[in-house]
């Protein structure tokens, strides 16, 4: 019995440290790759071929300021910044520079991939 109660808890502790996470970072790779780096560049810096091109100009995406609005925000500044209100910066900015992108059917997992590569990424920063 106590053997059994001591494996209980010591369950519990491993459960509770460990974040549990559905984010695929692969996923979240893929789709940084196609969607965002043409801006922000491989790095997330805005540094990418358009980033210069852009009105307002592409933001660091690694800055100390970013990293913990990802991180106390997770996936609401990823939605907000791609999904906006207007929602027409992101596709002008590409249009107006001749990118054609095929429209992509943003859903609740791509955005939680996006927040878990774009975290990994901007954690090395």
């Amino acid at each position: 019995m106590k053997t059994k109660t001591i494996l209980i808890n010591l369950s519990c502790v491993l459960f509770i440290q460990t974040p549990l996470s559905f984010a695929d970072a692969n996923n979240g790779k893929k789709i940084y790759s196609a969607r965002c780096a043409i801006c922000h560049g491989e790095n997330a810096k805005g540094t990418g071929p358009l980033a210069n091109r852009s009105k307002p100009p592409t933001p660091n995406l690694a800055t100390t300021v970013f990293r913990k609005r990802l991180n106390d925000y997770p996936g609401v500044i990823v939605s907000s910044i791609i999904l906006r209100p207007n929602g027409d910066l992101i596709p002008k900015t590409l249009r107006e520079n001749g990118v054609k992108l095929a429209p992509f059917p943003w859903s609740i997992k791509d955005l939680r991939d996006l927040n878990e590569y774009m975290s990994s990424l901007i954690a090395k920063k």
